[in-house]
């Protein structure tokens, strides 16, 4: 079943993804990075799914959002089942591992449930109580299925672990099935009508604040509820997607693992929040990053490209020999290694951020202020080093010209936020400012391809170069960025999407075409004048989301299918930066 049908629930700490039928197929507990309680998604049934379907045949389900919200409805012929991640009592931000998966069925017929978690690298073994099933792993008890009285339920094996059924006659009334994770996760709980209502008040309010441009409005309110369900509650960290290993290529090995918060993405998804109108997820991202600093957990000049919600090191990159992968793509990775690399544009993105902050009236103080000159002081001690850049090049570092245009982009916000926002002079950071532009012109040109390239003395063309006019590096109506702009379309875009680059990486396979560089081209016809262009293309990308309004990380115009991690943070920052930008092109 293609990705791009699938939903997510959330409660801004854990996720679930869901398929059209209703079937639960991946869900980490207690929170986003730990190990799947259930991994359907990546190994098949033996892996672990909550399924409700009707007994009898009741014609294709139907799925939808309920409202503004992330509470989800599934409808056949003769039931329904609604479900949602609870987000009543305080549950997005308690620090406590705890979370609620509520399923309320109703209808006239008669429905089927199954539930089945992911042993994992033991065995995890069901129990009969009185209210429901209890998970029992070990000498832990921290999982229960909770269910309304009367359903009668039979465990049979399964593998290494065991399955749970039972049958339930709608026509008696509702029937509510509650997977409670962690400890006292149940306990003292209002009853679900209440839950429900708050969860629903929960994601309207953040919704409410947001001034939504004319453009694809129900799209960008859905992305828009994505980039805050990716944002986790107790920390302010912002994850890049929900899932791992979610292939770029059906059978191939470029699987990683998103469950982490990379600097970039996050300040990239706080400031699109920004733009929209709402500050609190930038402040507490950039909380975050002040008590990562603060407590020596990471110095700016060396700050790591990803970490844990909690501002903790990943563990290490390793492979779960117990799923075999999404369609077979091995292997699925826990961890990633690109945290071991070096990516000068970080410094970029989160200044960026301080900057929209700055120009929203943003209470920001003396700490931010301090946090502006690290950032610039990093600049400085590290620009002139190669990297991996912002796609992670399994390979020697380069010179990439885009994280050179992102190391501009930080010194220049910081000269921006030193006179408008905390009234001070720093002619020393106009000069550096200056010194980066003068060699990123010089050294990123290739006369001979006529496009800025991907690195230093290289001819291969790479999309994310759009940043040399998007961070405004250089103006829109420059010949070379222009030209820039018609190679990459001509090279690098194959229909509604555009690839990152077509270079050998050193890795086996090639990946999908990249949403969020669709997007940045969108943007970059834009500043070019290219309206109708820009208008075309964002149609075309919009046209990618699946039936409930999500999108994943890449997409192959071969098949016509989404690949890469889902929802992935990028695919719907870009989206709404689409949207906001051809509203003001357009004046409406």
């Amino acid at each position: 079943m293609p990705i791009e049908r699938h939903s997510l629930l959330s409660d801004q700490r854990t996720a679930a993804v869901v398929t059209p039928d209703a079937r639960v197929v991946w869900m980490c507990e207690p929170r986003i990075d730990s190990p799947p309680l259930l991994a359907e998604l990546l190994g098949g049934p033996d892996a672990g799914f909550f399924s409700v379907l009707p007994l009898e045949p009741g014609g294709d389900p139907a799925q939808r959002y309920i409202g503004h919200s992330m509470v989800l409805e599934t409808s056949w012929d003769a039931m329904s089942v609604v479900d949602y991640l609870d987000c009543s009592e305080g549950l997005p931000t308690e620090p406590a591992g705890r979370s609620r998966l509520v399923r309320v069925l109703t209808g006239t017929g008669q429905a089927l449930v199954e539930f089945a978690p992911f042993p994992g690298s033991g065995s995890k073994q069901l129990e009969c109580l009185a209210d429901g099933i209890e998970v029992r792993d070990g000498d832990t008890h921290r999982v229960r299925l909770r269910s309304s009285p009367g359903l009668e339920w039979h465990i049979e094996s399964h593998g290494r672990g065991d399955i749970a059924r039972t049958e339930v006659d709608l026509s008696a009334g509702p029937v509510v099935l509650e997977l409670l994770c962690g400890t006292g996760a149940g306990e003292h709980a209002s009853a679900e009508p209440q839950r429900r209502s708050a969860t629903i008040t929960h994601w309207r309010t953040f919704l409410d604040r947001l001034a939504v441009p004319p453009l694809q409005t129900e799209l960008v309110r859905r992305s828009a509820l994505v980039l805050k369900a990716l944002c986790h509650g107790p920390t302010g960290a912002i994850i890049a997607a929900p899932t791992t290993s979610l292939p770029q290529e059906l059978g191939g090995s470029r699987n990683w693992d998103y469950r982490y918060c990379w600097m970039r993405d996050a300040s990239m998804t706080a400031a699109t929040l920004v733009r929209l109108g709402s500050i609190d997820e930038a402040m507490d991202l950039l909380d975050w990053l002040l008590r990562l600093v603060g407590s020596g957990g990471a110095s700016l000049d060396r700050l790591a490209p990803i970490y844990t919600v909690d501002g903790e090191a990943l563990p290490p990159e390793q492979p779960e020999p117990d799923l075999p992968g999404y369609a077979g793509s091995r292997p699925v990775r826990i961890g990633n290694a690109a945290e071991q690399q070096v990516q000068t544009d970080v410094f970029g993105p989160i200044m960026e951020l301080i900057g929209r902050l700055g120009r929203a009236g943003a209470p920001l103080d003396e700490r931010h202020w301090r946090l502006v000159e690290l950032l610039v002081d990093a600049v400085r001690r590290r620009w002139q080093e190669p990297d991996q850049g912002i796609w992670e090049i399994r390979a020697a570092p380069r010179h990439h010209v885009h994280s050179k245009a992102m190391c501009w982009m930080a010194v220049d916000r910081g000269v921006a936020l030193a006179g408008t926002v905390f009234d001070r002079s720093v002619p020393e950071w106009e000069q550096l400012r200056d010194t980066i532009a003068a060699e990123v012109l010089r050294e990123g040109w290739n006369p001979d391809v006529r496009a800025f390239t991907a690195a230093y003395g290289s001819i291969d063309l790479d999309s994310s170069v759009l940043a040399m006019g998007l961070s405004g590096l250089v103006p829109p109506d420059d010949t070379r960025w222009v030209s820039t702009v018609e190679a990459i379309e001509a090279q690098l875009r194959h229909g509604p999407t555009v690839y990152r680059y077509r270079r050998d990486d050193g890795l086996p396979g090639k990946p999908s075409g990249f949403n969020l560089m669709t997007c940045w081209l969108i943007d970059a016809k834009i500043l070019i004048g290219d309206l109708d262009g820009a208008r075309a293309l964002f149609d075309d990308y919009s046209a990618l989301a699946g039936p409930t309004g999500l999108l994943s990380e890449e997409h192959d115009p071969v098949t016509g299918q989404s690949r890469g991690n889902f929802p992935q943070a990028y695919s719907h920052l870009g989206l709404i930066e689409n949207a906001l930008n051809l509203a003001e092109a357009s004046d409406l």
